[in-house]
């Protein structure tokens, strides 16, 4: 049986999961990390994507999330993010939305911050999309 740790998902709406997990990934700015049980310790940023992180009697969960912090900390995972949603609780509908507004802005664009952040919100607005797809296929690597 696989070593457990703790696991503290903080969204800046709510308290995501607070539990006990074998292992989880995240997306991060050099791509995919994969922490277990022990895993030295570790601060580093998040980027939009998908989630995946096994409970400790074995369920497998997904979620998309936004930017955010990872720190593992003596077998202890904090993770804060600004938005993360399984994706049961994603509408598909209002995220289509928010991509093709999202896109229709980028090109409008006058300075580069306004592309910057049209740019994160049409990137928040995929990952939510593909999170949802991917659940709706249960298309898991």
């Amino acid at each position: 049986m696989a070593e457990e740790f703790r696991v503290h998902i903080l969204a800046s709406d709510r308290d995501f999961f607070d539990g006990m997990c074998t292992s989880i990934r995240l997306p991060t700015v050099d791509g995919a990390i994969g922490v277990m049980a022990r895993h030295i310790n570790l601060v580093t940023a998040l980027v939009p994507g998908e989630m995946w992180y096994r409970l400790a009697d074995g369920t497998e969960r997904t979620a998309a999330v936004s930017h955010g912090l990872l720190r593992v900390e003596n077998n202890d995972v904090l993770i804060l993010v600004d938005s993360a949603e399984h994706p049961e609780e994603i509408d598909m509908v209002r995220a289509k939305r928010a991509a093709e507004r999202a896109k229709e802005i980028m090109l409008q664009s006058k300075s580069w911050q306004e592309y910057l952040q049209t740019q994160a919100s049409l990137s928040r607005a995929m990952n939510r999309l593909k999170a949802a797809r991917r659940a709706d296929t249960r298309e898991f690597d």
